[in-house]
């Protein structure tokens, strides 16, 4: 019989990427899902609650542990790819490791969000997406998981076994049980033809949707205190057309040097003298150029985030982004604000995910940002009331002050998502406090 690593009841320190949720846990690191079960049944014995973490990337406190810490990294196995292009990896396998297993195979993932340093299981748990009106997030390309329920049954979860936990858990929130192994769809290896620019947020709002369909994969960033954006327009391409990567000086220049470097010292600056970040914005903004190339998609649609942040996401219906844009436009210019991060903007079509932001309906992603170690205050809590009027829909690894009650409201598949989480785990042995305020707690209403 396996047994999983038992406690050692030391207690380690642990902390996000941002930094903003920490806490002194014990971790153990379990290797398979025979030994994630036997720590599961071992903890509800003993009236433990145990949380799953991947890489840690969220900004909510829905991976942060407050007893015993499930650490996937062991997880991490990837098996080969079918011949119609179905992948199984484990669930602490990170997506720039399955990104390049699936490319020395000849496949790729069809969409991605712009960071790769997550967890698969993590990535799932949390709602991760990228940008494109025609395709949906992470969830769409799951065909399969494997769940440990807190009673320590595995689970083999697919469209016809075991549906309602299958589509509940695609965008489960780490809250019905630990996902150990997922299956992916991937497509055949494409590449993505890049074009980035100026453009302004006027242009934007008034032709909304011409430009966020122009291109399969589009999305901007709004530099408040100034009308300028960075278009980013991604076209699906065959490999065999060809690639034209960036010159190796020039991706160094572009997006180590100006990104990641330069934009550092503005930060930095507008932290020290807050009265500097709308002229440092205005600066950043005339510094934006023009440049294109053609590389392998997920190199394409993934960027290099060294300056650390905090992050509020909120997905609104897609026809409702102009006028959400123009009014967070409106109380930036009547307010004393000082953002010195851009405002991102993306879309994702519909899915059919209970917890998914794009769930029953196609989706604009809208996130403002401010530094890590700093209080987002009234800037994120404007986004959170704007939003709040068309029914917007939370991120769930990014900071809200949205609980159970509000939440209930803008998911019509709310109650569907709590029944099965109450149904595998009945005590709340996964369970946090950001599991009990977003979902309620087991057992409640919910209200």
């Amino acid at each position: 019989m396996t047994h999983a690593p038992a406690p050692s009841g030391t207690r380690t320190r642990w902390r996000n990427w941002a930094g903003n949720q920490r806490a002194t846990v014990e971790v153990v690191h379990p290797a398979s899902a025979a030994e994630v079960a036997d720590l599961l049944v071992t903890a509800a014995a003993a009236g433990r609650r145990v949380r799953p973490i991947g890489s840690g990337h969220s900004f909510s406190a829905i991976g942060r542990p407050e007893d015993l810490q499930l650490a996937c990294g062991r997880l991490d196995a990837i098996g080969q790819v079918t011949p119609d292009g179905q992948v199984t990896v484990g669930a602490g396998t990170t997506l720039h490791r399955i990104n390049a297993e699936l490319l020395r195979s000849g496949w790729s993932l069809t969409n991605l969000g712009d960071i790769d340093r997550q967890a698969i299981a993590g990535a799932l748990a949390t709602g991760t997406h990228g940008t494109g009106a025609r395709f949906g997030g992470l969830a769409t390309q799951v065909r399969a998981l494997e769940l440990v329920t807190a009673a320590g049954e595995v689970l083999r979860c697919d469209a016809d076994t075991h549906p309602d936990v299958f589509s509940a858990a695609r965008v489960g929130l780490g809250a019905l049980g630990v996902v150990t192994a997922v299956t992916l769809q991937a497509v055949p290896a494409f590449a993505l033809r890049a074009v980035e620019g100026p453009g302004t947020l006027t242009a934007a709002i008034e032709g909304f949707e011409e430009l966020m369909t122009s291109t399969d994969h589009v999305e901007f960033y709004w530099f408040p205190h100034t009308d300028a954006t960075l278009l980013k327009c991604n076209t699906r391409v065959p490999l065999d057309q060809g690639l034209a990567p960036l010159p190796r000086w020039r991706a160094v220049w572009d997006d180590e040097i100006l990104a990641n470097g330069a934009f550092a010292g503005v930060v930095a600056t507008g932290r020290r003298v807050p009265a500097l970040i709308p002229p440092l914005a205005r600066m950043s903004a005339k510094s934006l150029g023009t440049r294109s190339w053609t590389d392998h998609a997920h190199r394409v649609f993934v960027s290099r985030r060294r300056v650390r942040f905090l992050e509020m996401e909120y997905a609104v219906p897609r026809a409702e982004a102009p006028a959400v844009l123009a009014e967070l436009r409106r109380v930036h210019e009547a307010g004393d604000w000082r953002a010195a991060f851009p405002v991102e903007v993306r879309l994702a079509a519909a899915d059919d995910a209970p917890l998914s932001t794009a769930s029953a309906r196609d989706t604009a992603y809208i996130a403002a940002h401010v530094p890590a170690g700093t209080e987002p205050g009234s800037w994120f809590a404007a986004l959170e009331a704007i939003t709040g009027e068309v029914g917007g829909r939370p991120h769930w690894g990014k900071l809200h002050g949205l609980a159970a009650g509000a939440l209930r409201a803008r998911y019509p598949r709310f109650d569907e998502f709590v029944a099965v989480r109450d149904r595998l785990d009945p005590t709340g042995v996964l369970g946090n406090a950001y599991l009990d305020r977003v979902l309620g707690p087991v057992g409640s209403t919910g209200s």
